[in-house]
């Protein structure tokens, strides 16, 4: 029996929509996309929440939208996760009645969480142990020796430093535990970035101060972003090369999306899930759908 492939989609709050989307054209038209392939889980934030680490996302989200969105996802069994990833974490952030809310309100058996210092982990486990917990890419283990032992500890699965995407020493030896591990294919920066912990740092940081005016001197900063960047990117993992992984055990794929254009988003969609023979199928399908949602609000706004 052929095992699933689970993708791991970026934005559950900010791509909402397109999320939606997917998930209705991979119901209606599932002869369109790849045998076994399903979504595994939504990843982000709500907008504030001071835990969240790897992209700072400002805003608020009403108790309401949230328990809307959480229903969203659930009711078609895709889990929500949750990352919270913040590097700067104390004791004195652990009570913040906004991300305590957003927990509890998740807390049904089937959400997720991506998590990075271990004094939040250990909060978390201890008042929320239904959820699933991740071991985040933000931590750089770029060893095997660090990454094995990372795989021996608690956790639903570890997500793969896409420095080591195309190391064959370390995927070899993780194939025995290759189900339990996610790896990041579409990675738009550079690997061996010197920054990349300072930027996660600078992040999170941000997220806490609600600051969003202080652009962090990336030395890879582009203008404009687009899949095809990401396809040029050594850490790149291509159509065909996934089978090759899938067939070593291989099963959770993640893609990027937060901070990044939608349409950058939807090209991956239409590039990982989808056929090749039915994309400019899915892609009209999607175009149409967005007009739909446009037009609806329009009319709304009208009333």
């Amino acid at each position: 029996m052929e095992k699933n492939v689970y993708w791991h989609l970026p934005g559950f709050c900010y791509f909402k929509n397109l999320n939606q989307i997917l998930i209705n054209l991979m119901k209606t038209y599932p002869e369109c996309f790849h045998d076994g392939y399903r979504i595994g889980s939504v990843y982000g934030t709500f907008p504030g929440a001071i835990w969240n680490g790897g992209r700072t996302v400002i805003g608020f989200t009403p108790k309401g939208d949230m328990e809307r969105i959480l229903k969203l996802y659930n009711s078609n069994n895709v889990p929500v996760r949750f990352t919270w990833t913040s590097p700067l974490i104390e004791e004195k952030h652990l009570y913040d009645t906004y991300c305590n809310l957003i927990m509890r309100l998740a807390d049904n058996g089937q959400n997720q969480v991506l998590v990075n210092t271990p004094i939040l982990e250990e909060y978390l486990r201890s008042n929320y142990p239904d959820f699933k917990y991740i071991s985040s890419t933000t931590k750089r283990i770029t060893t095997k020796d660090k990454l094995l032992e990372e795989l021996k500890r608690d956790y639903f699965m570890v997500v793969l430093d896409y420095d080591m995407n195309h190391d064959e020493d370390v995927l070899k030896e993780l194939e025995p535990m290759a189900d339990r591990v996610e790896i990041l294919v579409d990675e738009i920066c550079f690997p061996g970035c010197p920054k990349r912990t300072e930027h996660y740092i600078d992040e999170s940081r941000k997220q806490m101060e609600f600051e969003i005016a202080a652009p962090f001197p990336c030395p890879n900063k582009q203008h404009t972003r687009s899949f095809d960047d990401c396809m040029k990117r050594p850490a790149f993992i291509s159509n065909t090369e996934i089978k090759d992984y899938i067939a070593r055990g291989f099963q959770n794929f993640k893609l990027v999306g937060r901070g990044l254009p939608q349409q950058m988003v939807m090209d991956s969609y239409i590039y990982y899930l989808v056929k090749e023979d039915k994309q400019d199928f899915i892609r009209e399908k999607m175009n149409r759908s967005f007009e739909d949602i446009a037009k609806a609000m329009a009319q709304a706004k009208r009333r």
